[in-house]
């Protein structure tokens, strides 16, 4: 098995150096989905996403998609949780479910000789968990041991500080996880409204790479999904962006602090959303070539890392980075990126950056299809995006097409240095904590 796979990531690594045929299909029972074919290994993977996420935690209930998500493989229909592991391993399947602010993911893999009792079981966990009494408070506690492990983590901690200041009372403000107090209280009855909030047609995003065919595709559609209800929950509201500029300090007992920083970011869909995104190639986006690295860590020994990254999410957008440096130093760190975003808004970029940027970032794209796996992930967050479907084949052409000009217009509409927000988690010297 572990020779197939590997031939199949060789042969299919280099699909996006030349024209990728994506198909469109829709079943017959109105289910789209996009498809890549490739016979020569008798394997497929097929990839699944209901929009929405955690997002659509009801009022007070936060933390139960993502518990109901955790639960979905222990036990359904007839099988409880060990029943149902043997029947998925007896095929030589695979079956991972997660979920993230925006949508919960459903990835399957399986061999063609047992693509029908692979799809049925897998049909079985999605409209027929159990949700068992002891299952629930097995997994209530690993969950409930997570956000305690987080609570004790700098980087966590910065990260929901930080949503916490730019969503407020939004889903994206709070921790996917949930509270202590909230998950503590959720009942059965919670979990079975959660899964039939998220898990509907009307906000399904499915694409599958192998050895399958459009007409096997839309058949195995309306068998795995067409059961499941055609309306979930309604979708949040945008999140208003309302972080305010400076500096937010929270006292943490470490040598060193944790920063995450940053403002409102661009939309994917903006025009100008690719020179956005080779400008933060140069700043910070690039590892040890970026601006940023060169000026904070190799210049001045600040950090052993830096890095910055568009966040173009569902409901709002944030442009971001992070670093960690010693409490003695870190101020300087943050003066530092201060006056480097300040720069890249007023001058833009060099010629030389430019064309290092576009022959890394044309150059590594092709290495991100190294299996069908990551392909049907890629195709399913296409889908997401709202890209059209020669996206693979046009996307470095766009990225060799961005200017000097289109860079420093960029810069100088996206860059804000004095809206930017520091969260620094800590004992920082010279900067002074909330209240």
């Amino acid at each position: 098995m572990i020779r197939v796979l590997a031939a199949f990531a060789f042969l299919i690594a280099a699909l996006p150096a030349r024209a990728v045929d994506i198909k469109e299909v829709t079943s017959p029972g109105g289910i789209d989905a996009w498809l890549v074919e490739e016979h020569s290994i008798p394997f497929a993977a097929l990839e699944i996403r209901f929009q929405g996420g955690t997002s659509l935690d009801a009022p007070g209930k936060r933390g139960a998609v993502n518990l109901m998500t955790a639960l979905i493989e222990e036990g359904a229909g007839d099988m409880d949780a060990q029943a149902f592991a043997k029947a998925r391993d007896a095929l030589a399947a695979s079956f991972e479910f997660d979920v993230w602010d925006d949508s919960m993911v459903v990835s399957a893999k399986f061999l063609t000789e047992n693509r029908d009792e692979a799809v049925s079981l897998l049909k079985t966990a999605l409209t027929e968990p159990r949700f068992d009494a002891d299952a629930i408070e097995r997994v209530r506690a690993q969950v409930l041991s997570i956000i305690q492990s987080d609570a004790k983590d700098p980087n966590h901690i910065a990260g929901e500080t930080f949503s916490r200041l730019a969503y407020g009372e939004h889903p994206y403000g709070t921790d996917r996880n949930g509270t202590i107090e909230s998950v503590t209280a959720l009942t059965r009855e919670d979990i079975v409204a959660a899964h039939r909030d998220v898990l509907a047609r009307d906000r399904l995003f499915v694409s599958a790479v192998g050895d399958i065919t459009a007409e096997e595709l839309g058949a195995l559609l309306d068998r795995l999904l067409g059961e499941l209800p055609e309306t979930g929950a309604p979708m949040p509201e945008r999140a208003d962006f309302a972080v305010s500029p400076g500096v937010t300090v929270v006292d943490f007992d470490n040598p060193q602090s944790v920063v995450l920083f940053g403002h409102e970011g661009i939309k994917r869909d903006d025009p100008d959303f690719f020179a956005a995104y080779v400008m933060n190639h140069i700043l910070g986006g690039g590892g040890f070539a970026s601006r940023l690295m060169e000026e904070v860590r190799e210049k001045r020994g600040l950090t052993y890392g830096i890095s910055t990254f568009l966040v173009p999410m569902d409901l709002a957008e944030v442009y971001q980075g992070a670093f960690a440096s010693s409490n003695d130093r870190v101020a300087e760190a943050i003066e530092v990126v201060r006056a480097e975003w300040q720069r890249m808004a007023t001058e833009g970029v060099t010629e030389a950056e430019l064309e290092a940027a576009k022959t890394y970032l044309t150059g590594s794209y092709p290495l991100r299809f190294d299996g069908n796996g990551p392909i049907a992930n890629i195709l399913v967050g296409m889908q997401m995006e709202g890209l059209p479907i020669d996206y693979v084949n046009t996307r470095n052409a766009q990225v060799e097409a961005v200017t000097l000009d289109d860079v420093k217009r960029v810069a100088a509409r996206v860059m804000k240095p004095e809206a930017l927000q520091f969260v620094v988690v800590g004992r920082p010297e010279g900067l002074k904590p909330a209240n």
